[in-house]
C-alpha cells in the first residue's frame, strides 16, 4: 500500500494583493477536498476531479467561474484529466456552457472512444450527458470584466502577462497518487485575457508532457501529504 498524497495549484501568476488570502484558502480547501477522497482509499482520479471542481466554483481562479474573457467578452474553457496507470485522458476545449469542465473531461475518457471535443461538439456531448450547465452571466465575474478594460488588445495582454509585468491567471491543476500508486493529473482552465476568439491553450493538448511532469513531480521530488 502506498502513502497518498496530492497537490494542487490555482495557477502561476502575480497574485494581486486583494485576491492572496482567497487563493490561498481555496488551495487548500481543494487539496484538503481531495485528499479527504484519497484518505477513504477512492482512486486518484476522483481525488483530482473534486479537487480542480472545487477550483472551477470558486471566483478567484482562472478556470469555471472567474475564467479569463476572451476578445468578445465571452469565456471559453480548457480542461483534461489523466489516467497514469493506463495513459488514458479525456479533455475538452472551447467551451462556454459547462459548470465543470474538468468533469465532462473525464466523461470524455469514460463514455467516448475520443479524447479531445471541442466547441459545440463538446457541447452537445454535455447536454447528452446531462451535466449541469450554466450561462455566461454566472461564469463572467465582475475581476474578469476589470482584466479585460486593462488589457484589450491581445499582443498587449499576451507579452505583459508572460513577462510578469502585469497581472493574470494562469491553469488550476491537480495530481495525486493513490494507496495502490496510480497517479492522476487534471488541469482546468479559462485561458488569457483578451485571447482570440477559439483559442485552445496547451492544456488539453500535451497530454503525453502532463504524464511525465505528473510522474516526474512524485517519483522524484517526493513530495509529502497534506
Amino acid at each position: 500500500m502506498n502513502q497518498p498524497k496530492i497537490i494542487v495549484h490555482g495557477g502561476a501568476w502575480a497574485i494581486p494583493d486583494d485576491l492572496r488570502e482567497g487563493v490561498l484558502q481555496g488551495v487548500r480547501h481543494a487539496a484538503n477536498a481531495g485528499f479527504q477522497i484519497l484518505k477513504q482509499g477512492k482512486a486518484s482520479l476522483d481525488a483530482v476531479e473534486i479537487a480542480v471542481r472545487i477550483l472551477e466554483d470558486n471566483p478567484v481562479f482562472d478556470a469555471g467561474r472567474g475564467s479569463c474573457l476572451n476578445a468578445k467578452g465571452q469565456v471559453e474553457m480548457d480542461a483534461v484529466i489523466m489516467n497514469g496507470r493506463t495513459l488514458a485522458a479525456g479533455a475538452v476545449a472551447g467551451i462556454d456552457c459547462v459548470k465543470n469542465p474538468v468533469s465532462l473531461a473525464r466523461m470524455v475518457m469514460e463514455k467516448t472512444k475520443h479524447v479531445l471535443l471541442i466547441g459545440e461538439g463538446a457541447k452537445l456531448f454535455a447536454e447528452e450527458m446531462n451535466v449541469e450547465m450554466v450561462g455566461q452571466d454566472y461564469l463572467v465575474t465582475k475581476y474578469a470584466r476589470e482584466e479585460l478594460e486593462n488589457y484589450r488588445k491581445y499582443e498587449k495582454t499576451v507579452g505583459n502577462l508572460f513577462n510578469n509585468k502585469l497581472s493574470g491567471c494562469d491553469t488550476v491543476g491537480a495530481v495525486a497518487i493513490d494507496c495502490h500508486g496510480n497517479i492522476a493529473c487534471a488541469t482546468s482552465t479559462g485561458g488569457i485575457t483578451a485571447k482570440r476568439v477559439g483559442r485552445v491553450g496547451d492544456a488539453p493538448i500535451g497530454l503525453e508532457h502532463i504524464a511525465i511532469i505528473s510522474e516526474e513531480v512524485f517519483l522524484q521530488q517526493g513530495m509529502a501529504s497534506p
